[in-house]
């Protein structure tokens, strides 16, 4: 387990251009990278950056290169108050980012709304992603939740610090299972407790827009998916990755229990054990 200073002094970052704009995009990398299958890419979600998928990624790592970016305007990627940080626009981000690192093929991994932007990609690429892990993802009308619509009002710009990461604690605290790692809240914290970061998470709340999920064709999605999905969220619930199961031709139901919204912080070792099962083909 690495503490968020460290994992972000692993980092690497690239430009991409999205819309016009030039982007400094951030991305954990780790693995062997002559791995003779596609790399893992994971995609986080809101208020979060790659550092959720600490504990995920180095299992997956012992045998797969992985990836993990910061969508822009999070963790370490731009946070410049002027481009669009909607999931319409990080689908383009991670499109750029895929093409940059050259990469045609790859198993996508993704959580909240990182879960919207992969569900996006893979519908308009069904020949780049291979294999699908979605958890506790928006999709359909799942989304925006009452604490991230909050966080976009205007009033949230102008709160000080400490109310700030009071709301943010609170999202950590209470969307987790039980007692949350310290390390962990922190670290989520970490990237929103500047001037800047603080009006970048309102800039990614107000980005926020349901018709970029209801618009998808969830049918054209052809990768092999898995649905790993804390059953306990009240976020995302359940009921939403039944709904995708119907709806993807190869998705499989994984439901971990005793999981809120944050499942791969609060079943870190079940979900990189059932994800690692998933990517080399094996029945769990």
């Amino acid at each position: 387990m690495v503490d968020h200073e460290t994992w972000s002094d692993e980092q690497s970052a690239t430009t991409v251009s999205v819309d016009g704009h030039d982007l400094e995009i951030a991305y954990h990398e780790a693995g062997p990278a002559d791995a003779d299958e596609p790399p893992v890419v994971f995609v986080h979600g809101i208020p979060t950056w790659s550092y959720l998928w600490r504990d995920v990624v180095p299992p997956v790592a012992e045998d797969r290169r992985t990836i993990a970016l910061d969508m822009a305007g999070y963790g370490n990627s731009a946070m410049d108050d002027g481009f669009d940080r909607s999931i319409r626009a990080q689908e383009g981000v991670l499109e750029a980012l895929l093409d940059d690192l050259g990469l045609e093929k790859i198993a996508l991994v993704a959580h909240d709304i990182g879960g919207g932007v992969a569900l996006r990609f893979a519908a308009h690429n069904p020949g780049i992603v291979d294999q699908l892990v979605l958890s506790n993802a928006v999709c359909y009308d799942s989304w925006p939740v009452e604490f991230v619509s909050n966080l976009g009002l205007p009033a949230t710009a102008d709160i000080d610090r400490d109310e700030l990461e009071g709301r943010l604690d609170a999202a950590f605290v209470e969307g987790a299972y039980g007692e949350s790692d310290p390390e962990f809240v922190d670290g989520m914290k970490a990237p929103w407790l500047t001037d800047e970061g603080h009006l970048s998470l309102v800039r990614n709340a107000v980005a926020t827009n349901t018709n970029h999920t209801t618009e998808i064709e969830y049918g054209a999605i052809d990768a092999e998916t898995l649905l790993l999905w804390g059953e306990d969220d009240v976020m995302q619930p359940y009921s939403y990755a039944e709904r995708l199961a119907d709806d993807i031709d190869d998705a499989e139901l994984a439901p971990l229990s005793a999981a809120y919204h944050w499942v791969p912080e609060d079943r870190s070792e079940a979900y990189a054990e059932r994800l690692r099962e998933f990517l080399a083909g094996a029945e769990p």
